[in-house]
């Protein structure tokens, strides 16, 4: 393991990687001292004392004191199927108020020989949607998330949008590696192709699937491929997951720390198993890195929050699609956390779904 991390501070990275919820969830698995954080949810960096913002929603604010102070979530299992069954169960505590919230039909359907979840508002599919449709790829750091952390990130677009949402359940490791995960989206979007115009249809995940998003627009325009009409790239960013400030600032900020590197060296996330064959100089695997690529994406937009590990690589990747062309959004909430809008009791997760909604309509053909 890079940086010499023992097994806890690996077993804290591998959970801030697989959970698609708040970063904070992990910070009871690190040995290095915790920062001082009061009652309150103040931390402390370097002795300056930092208080939640006051640009939060109470309820935002009330939710951050929560993870910060209570550290909800739990250690992450060793063993991969302990693991998604823990991440599945903290998935369904945030889909049962989702669900009572937005009501949406559910269905299992295989496209393109992959399993997917179909998921239609149960007040029926707009009249301006019926030809249109949201794919979406969910988080869980390529190793859980599969039919649990999709339909959190499907629910609210399906009935705020009243449009279908697919969400792929795409191979993951430790069973399988890049580029497995691209190829179940492209025979599934293959398949869409028969039904829906390319201008209809819009691409989008959460975390590891807002990765993979990236990755698979690179794989479309490198197969010649249609582009979607637009793209969500949401607590991700086109190339690696973290960089810049955010990756150093994030874990302190949200009431946590890791061991630290060896002099000299920048503290950093172990490679994601999915990806650790994968080429670092491969537009496949990290778009950034490939100007040429970014000019064939479709509008993106960026979702993400200040105490988000991924902000910083976020808006870099908004900025590298501004500088060859291409139309991008940049919105981050202030306060806001990795994955905050799985809690859709948040008025600002209701503010990113509408933001969202906005987009996509947007930039679907009518």
């Amino acid at each position: 393991m890079r940086h010499g991390q023992g097994r806890a501070g690996r077993a804290a990275m591998a959970a801030i990687l697989a959970g698609g919820m708040a970063v904070t969830a992990v910070a009871q698995t690190a040995p290095a001292p915790k920062p001082a954080a009061a009652q309150d949810g103040t931390v402390a960096l370097d002795g300056v004392r930092v208080p939640l913002s006051d640009l939060m929603s109470r309820e935002g604010a009330d939710y951050l004191r929560h993870l910060i102070v209570d550290k909800p979530f739990g250690a992450p299992a060793a063993d991969i199927r302990a693991e998604r069954a823990r991440q599945d169960g903290i998935m369904r505590d945030f889909l049962a108020p989702m669900r009572r919230r937005y009501a949406v039909d559910i269905a299992e359907q295989r496209i393109g020989g992959i399993v997917t979840d179909v998921v239609t508002p149960s007040a029926g599919i707009a009249p301006e949607n019926r030809d249109r449709v949201l794919i979406n790829l969910h988080g869980g750091g390529f190793t859980t998330g599969g039919r649990s952390a999709s339909l959190v990130e499907s629910v609210p677009l399906a009935a705020i949008m009243r449009i279908k949402v697919i969400s792929v359940d795409y191979r993951m490791s430790p069973e399988y590696a890049f580029p497995a995960g691209s190829e179940d989206v492209e025979a599934v979007y293959r398949a869409l192709l028969k039904t829906y115009r390319p201008e209809h249809m819009v691409l989008y995940g959460c975390s590891a699937g807002g990765m993979l998003t990236a990755e698979v627009l690179s794989r479309f325009h490198q197969r010649k491929l249609p582009m979607p009409a637009a793209a969500g790239v949401f607590c991700a960013s086109l190339g690696a997951l973290t960089a810049g400030d955010s990756a150093l600032l994030a874990g302190p900020l949200n009431g946590f720390t890791f061991p630290p590197p060896p002099p000299g060296q920048r503290p950093a996330m172990p490679p994601m198993a999915y990806l650790a064959a994968a080429r670092a100089d491969d537009p496949q695997a990290y778009p950034l890195v490939s100007p040429d690529t970014l000019r064939a994406f479709p509008p993106t937009l960026f979702i993400t929050g200040t105490r988000a590990f991924e902000m910083s690589a976020a808006l870099n990747s908004h900025n590298a699609l501004a500088r060859v062309g291409v139309e991008s959004q940049f919105h981050a909430w202030d306060g806001m956390f990795h994955g905050f809008f799985y809690n859709a009791d948040l008025p600002e997760s209701r503010e990113a779904y509408a933001v969202m909604a906005k987009f996509f309509a947007t930039h679907m053909a009518r």
